[in-house]
């Protein structure tokens, strides 16, 4: 009851988690359950055997929903299990009128929900969780010492007071493993909350994806990842244009929606890749490609994409661009921090250039030492579709002058 009180108390701080809850609802009804066990003689007998123990066993149910529910998982049927072996046999005259055949279903039914608790928290994609392994274990190592005791019983035939004793032994056995168990647990939520605690540090909390530090401590995985698969590293630098007439007009809020939208549809083109907000309106990617023509067709196709279709942030509908800088190495060479400049300065040629275009260094232009002015006719500019169009119509008109 103690216990149901603490997870109902850790409940209250995040009622939308129904975690603490579900655990709450465990404690407490294997209590009240254990309480009217404890009352034989004293209340109804079928209060205390029949009802007791099927509330005691929805307590087994109710710990299930509660470690499906840590995983976000939804609620399996096979969690009402407990309950239901013992209400499909209890009934039964050979078995409700033998103590020792109920000491034996019940078993059979704490082992179902021992089992059932195993399912519960066995690996769910959620990596470095030691202590879910360790959970599993012990809630495998519970289901078969019930089993065992019920098997055992049904073939040595005890007295009522050796099934007594049988009864007072698997408790016992019992009652320690899930000690451990709630140790384990208490681990596990450390474990996931240490998890959660550092994604948060390497998160953009407006966006959703990298922010600066995390994008950084990704890129040494994806350079050996390039070397492996004989690729390039290339680095892509975005800058959203004119973003502080976006804020000065439409609003910061706006603003915001302008920057979430552009992460979203960016990152889906990079999913190989790592994406991420550098700060204010610049982004970045790191990615292995196979040689500058696939690094000029990703940059492109985010380019393309995002001024194709304006934002609209439900008060308005605003057109944006973004220029892009973009810095290849092999993946032997490559170097972040060199890479990342060379990218900036890219960047800053396609600002120079008009903006809502992208500027490639390749190789050597990203290995040279930065000039002392930015190299504005440096790199490769890649001519957008306005561009094409502009110089034809340029070319029409003078061929018609």
């Amino acid at each position: 009851m103690t216990l149901a009180l603490v997870a109902f108390m850790a409940w209250r701080h995040n009622v939308r988690n129904k975690t603490y809850f579900h655990w709450g609802m465990g404690f407490l009804l294997s209590g009240v359950g254990f309480a009217m066990v404890a009352l034989r003689g004293q209340i109804p007998a079928i209060l205390s055997i029949e009802i007791g123990n099927t509330i005691a066993l929805c307590g087994q149910s109710a710990w299930v929903a509660g470690y499906l529910a840590l995983d976000r998982r939804k609620l399996e049927w096979w969690a009402f299990l407990p309950p239901l072996v013992w209400l499909g046999g209890v009934f039964l005259p050979w078995v409700n009128d033998d103590y020792t055949n109920r000491v034996i279903l019940y078993n059979l039914a704490s082992a179902t929900g021992a089992t059932a608790l195993a399912m519960a928290v066995r690996a769910t994609g959620q990596p470095n969780e030691g202590s879910r392994r360790t959970l599993g274990v012990i809630f495998v190592l519970q289901s078969f010492l019930c089993f065992g005791t019920a098997m055992a019983m049904a073939i040595i035939g005890p007295t009522d007071a050796e099934a007594a004793n049988f009864a007072g032994g698997a408790a016992m056995a019992t009652g320690f493993m899930l000690t451990f168990a709630c140790a384990h647990t208490c681990l596990l939520i450390m474990e996931r909350s240490e998890k959660h605690l550092r994604m948060l540090s390497l998160t953009d909390s407006l966006t959703g994806v990298l922010n600066r530090r995390g994008l950084f401590a990704q890129f040494d995985a994806l350079q050996e990842r390039a070397f492996h698969n004989d690729r390039q590293v290339a680095v892509l630098l975005f800058d959203l244009d004119h973003f502080k007439r976006v804020n000065d007009r439409f609003g910061h809020q706006a603003g915001d929606t302008v920057l979430t939208v552009f992460a979203r549809m960016a990152r889906q083109f990079v999913p190989a890749g790592v994406f991420g907000r550098m700060g204010g309106e610049e982004f970045a990617a790191f990615t292995t490609v196979a040689d500058q023509t696939e690094a000029e067709a990703l940059a492109e196709s985010i380019r393309a994409e995002f001024c194709r279709v304006p934002v609209s942030t439900g008060d308005a509908i605003i057109p944006v661009t973004v220029s892009i800088g973009v810095a290849m190495a092999s993946s032997i060479e490559a170097n972040r921090d060199k890479l990342v400049s060379a990218a900036d300065r890219a960047l800053y040629a396609a600002k120079a250039a008009g903006r809502n275009c992208t500027i490639i260094f390749g190789e050597a232009e990203a290995a040279a030492a930065p000039p002392p002015e930015p190299d504005r006719t440096g790199g490769e500019l890649v001519p957008t579709l306005d561009d094409q169009i502009h110089a034809l119509r340029r070319v029409g008109s003078l061929s018609r002058g």
